[in-house]
């Protein structure tokens, strides 16, 4: 991991102010949810996170500035040194008894010796406290909700997010594709049958560390590309199905198109454009069976004028009209 002066864009000697606000700015135009179309968003996002819990925090800088911790807050071993007068921190016994440092769940921690009081870093505050405050936090206002994948705690690891499209056949019969993955990895992600669009998938331990090691996970969320035919209505399938005039006034059996193959389906005489069926069973897979397909019929006129089906329509109109919009007024 680089610097976190470096990656705050600050100096060594920047105030616990000018950090703050290196790290606010920074937040806003990183964040992965203003940055949706870059797959690098959540990697550059947690890499700033990471360097403020330790610039952020009045101990953890000052044990990174002396060489104690290194940029992910891991400690540094320096050996054993001798002398009561040596620096608290340094392996041994300082002025005020002995003082020790543990890397655990909570990562870097100062233990024994000295003791410093106040709020963390003299900031007031932590790194969530911070992004509510800016991204829409304060008194008669309800603060942006995150959710802990967002701003992992100190020892918890880092999710990273992805995108993948697939098909309706896909989403049908379920598929596997390879996703890249703001870590730098190439992963393949099963995909089970009758996703939902916009379904995301967890791969545990696919995500980045966290300050102490950990891993976090990786969200794949699932599109669905339009089709051509068909509509998606959660389980089940719409469509709409051309059927010819004569066919509606006859009455006919059409084939008609699903995900794994045509059926066949009897058309009743008299039929009405919009009049819709129902094809069981040949929707999409779900915990609770299989959706359906429903059909809706549409009649389809010849293109251009036909003279004799126009002398027929005249002749049915003067033999016997009806109002089909009789009710609408």
């Amino acid at each position: 991991m680089r610097d976190p002066y470096d990656v705050l864009g600050v100096s060594k000697t920047a105030a616990p102010a000018a950090i703050k606000s290196a790290f606010r700015r920074l937040a806003k135009k990183l964040h992965p949810d203003a940055n949706k179309q870059d797959k690098t968003a959540a990697g550059k996002f947690a890499e700033l996170n990471a360097a403020y819990e330790i610039l952020g925090d009045e101990d953890k800088r000052k044990a990174f500035d002396r060489g104690e911790i290194d940029a992910e807050g891991k400690p540094r071993f320096r050996g054993f040194g001798g002398g009561a007068n040596q620096h608290p921190g340094a392996g041994g016994f300082g002025q005020d008894g002995f003082e020790s440092f543990t890397w655990g769940p909570g990562g870097f921690q100062r233990g024994g010796g000295r003791t410093t009081g106040g709020t963390r870093g003299g900031f007031g505050g932590g790194i969530d406290d911070i992004l509510k405050e800016f991204l829409g936090g304060g008194a008669g206002r309800r603060a942006q909700q995150f959710e802990p994948d967002d701003f992992a705690a100190s020892g918890q690891g880092r999710d990273v997010t992805g995108t993948v499209a697939i098909t309706l056949n896909e989403a049908a019969t379920g598929t596997s594709r390879r996703v890249h993955l703001p870590t730098g990895k190439d992963i393949q992600v099963k995909i089970p049958a009758g996703l939902a669009d916009g379904q995301t998938i967890r791969l545990k331990g696919q995500g980045l560390p966290g300050p102490g090691g950990a891993l976090g996970d990786a969200l794949i969320a699932v599109s669905i590309e339009p089709h051509p035919v068909f509509a998606r209505d959660g389980a089940n399938l719409r469509l709409e199905l051309p059927i010819t005039l004569y066919e509606a006034v006859l009455g006919a059996k059409v084939r008609v198109p699903t995900l794994d193959g045509a059926v066949e389906l009897a058309i009743p005489a008299g039929t009405s454009s919009g009049r819709t069926f129902r094809i069981k069973g040949k929707g999409l897979p779900s915990k609770d069976g299989a959706g359906d397909l429903y059909a809706t019929a549409r009649i389809i006129l010849l293109e251009g004028t036909d003279a004799e089906l126009e002398e027929l329509m005249r002749q049915w109109r003067d033999k016997k009209p009806y109002d089909p919009r009789r009710d609408m007024s």
